[in-house]
């Protein structure tokens, strides 16, 4: 029993010991609050539990919004209609296309193979 007991307590000094190393690599992997020009900028943050989309600026809630509203997976070029993006300017639909993304990137939306975008799951 006494091997057992001492088993038991190396394993928990090894859980700590990861739980913390996990912790730490979460936090260096979060977006940092940055600076441009002595002014701070909003972040995208990465979608966590308990995280809610009116943390997200304003015209990424109308993104969210508008994916999330259209019948089924659609195309950049779609959501930009709902939202009032000028998409006969392809110069204009290239910002949305990367907010469209980088939501993508942060686990907000879903980009399918075919380029249409969706909600999560």
């Amino acid at each position: 029993m006494r091997t057992e007991r001492d088993q038991l307590a190396v394993t928990e000094r090894v859980l700590e010991r990861m739980t913390g190393q996990l912790a730490e690599e979460r936090a260096s992997t979060r977006p940092m609050p940055g600076q441009v020009g002595g002014r701070a900028v909003m972040l995208i943050p990465h979608r966590e539990p308990g995280l809610e989309e009116d943390t997200l600026p304003l015209d990424y809630q109308l993104i969210i919004t508008a994916v999330r509203q259209a019948a089924g997976p659609v195309m950049a070029r779609e959501v930009g209609e709902v939202v009032g993006v000028d998409v006969s300017v392809k110069a204009k639909l290239e910002p949305l296309r990367s907010k469209l993304v980088r939501l993508v990137d942060r686990g907000w939306l879903r980009k399918r193979p075919d380029g249409r975008f969706t909600t999560r799951l």
